[in-house]
């Protein structure tokens, strides 16, 4: 970093847009999304089935923009088979799933302030080894001086660690009025980057910061959103550092132009995954070319396939569904067929010990056919890894 930079330090602090600013045009447009009533019609259960794929998509990006190698089809492909000894690579993705997981559970109740953060390190950092993408101290900030790799930035040093990070919790605790808390998510994700608080590991601890920060500020994934932030930023690796780096001199200009780069991503993300819980949408460009997909690859048979058809039609089904498409065959023969479909996890209830079903593609091979019918369908960030 040139020496203004490495000088600079202004109290964290919010900046007023121009009202007639694209990022104000943002501001408002975000904030109109993450307050409309969410009224889909795709069944709950399919859609949190979607909402756990995005978050396995999230922490591939997340761990891709550090520079871990994994593509999707790699990962996807190590968690459906029964192999117990992992790579490290595997493991790091794991990782940020794993914390993703834990802020769904615990953010409702809790604050965003240090003790906070520090577990999301741990949760990102443990098992890993510290010459790779591990840490030697999880969950604590850094007592020694560091340098990013290819960065022009020289985070502060490490006397000024707990001071800033409690400054920055101080920034996100306080109740300003709501208009900023989209703002407020840009600049702290900002901040923490110049921080650097942890000795590794930050790029995929701030991306979790700015996934709870979401969630906490609406972007509610208990009533219907599914929030992906990290697309934003691993679609262009390095338009993602540039826009980092052009805002640490800590002007307006450049910290206006970083939360303009951040919120028009998430604009879009919002808009393009929010498409999902239109059923119609789904079943047809999604869901239905996922299953004809599955069967030419033969991880199904056309037997299967018919049946599962009949699950994306009705979203919830019973076995006397069946029997139109099956009219020559008797009731115990399409209760075989619907038992090797449940043994395969592509059928689960719609509620515990009934005889409704619906379709599943969490936990099998349906899963491969599904995310490559999204990268078809522009979904995916990391396209054309399936």
């Amino acid at each position: 970093m040139n020496s203004q930079s490495k000088s600079f330090y202004n109290s964290i602090q919010l900046i007023e847009p121009p009202f007639g600013s694209p990022l104000t045009d943002l501001i408002i447009d975000l904030d109109y999304l993450r307050r409309k009533k969410v009224s889909g019609t795709t069944h709950p259960k399919i859609f949190f089935q979607l909402k756990n794929l995005f978050h396995t998509l999230e922490s591939i990006g997340s761990a891709r923009i550090e520079g871990n190698h994994t593509t999707i089809a790699e990962f996807i492909e190590t968690k459906l088979s029964s192999e117990k000894n992992i790579g490290e690579d595997i493991s790091e993705i794991m990782n940020v799933e794993r914390a993703m997981n834990f802020i769904d559970d615990t953010i409702d109740d809790n604050e965003i302030n240090e003790a906070y953060i520090r577990e999301l390190h741990k949760y990102v950092v443990t098992g890993l080894s510290a010459s790779k993408e591990g840490d030697i101290t999880p969950g604590r900030y850094r007592s020694y001086n560091v340098k990013i790799t290819k960065s022009t930035h020289t985070p502060p040093e490490n006397h000024r660690v707990c001071d800033y990070m409690e400054e920055l919790t101080q920034f996100i605790s306080r109740k300003d009025p709501p208009k900023y808390d989209l703002l407020k998510i840009a600049l702290t994700h900002h901040r923490f980057a110049w921080i650097h608080p942890f000795g590794n590991g930050n790029g995929r601890t701030v991306r979790l910061l700015t996934y709870a920060q979401l969630v906490k500020y609406g972007f509610n994934i208990h009533i219907g959103h599914i929030v992906n932030p990290t697309a934003i930023f691993c679609i262009d690796r390095n338009s993602y550092y540039d826009n980092l780096t052009a805002a640490d001199d800590g002007s307006e200009k450049g910290l206006l132009n970083w939360s303009q780069y951040v919120l028009s991503g998430l604009k879009g993300e919002v808009e393009k995954i929010d498409k999902l819980l239109d059923y119609s949408y789904l079943a047809e460009a999604i869901l239905l070319p996922s299953i004809t997909d599955a069967l030419e690859h033969k991880v199904i048979t056309a037997e299967e396939a018919a049946i599962l058809k009949v699950a994306v039609a009705k979203q919830a089904f019973m076995a006397g569904d069946l029997e139109a498409i099956f009219p020559d065959k008797h009731a115990p023969h399409i209760s075989r067929a619907l038992s090797r479909l449940k043994d395969k996890k592509m059928i689960i209830p719609e509620e515990e010990n009934k005889r409704k079903y619906i379709l599943a593609f969490e936990n099998n091979y349906l899963i491969r056919s599904i995310i490559t019918m999204l990268d078809k369908n522009n979904f995916l960030p990391l396209k054309g890894e399936v």
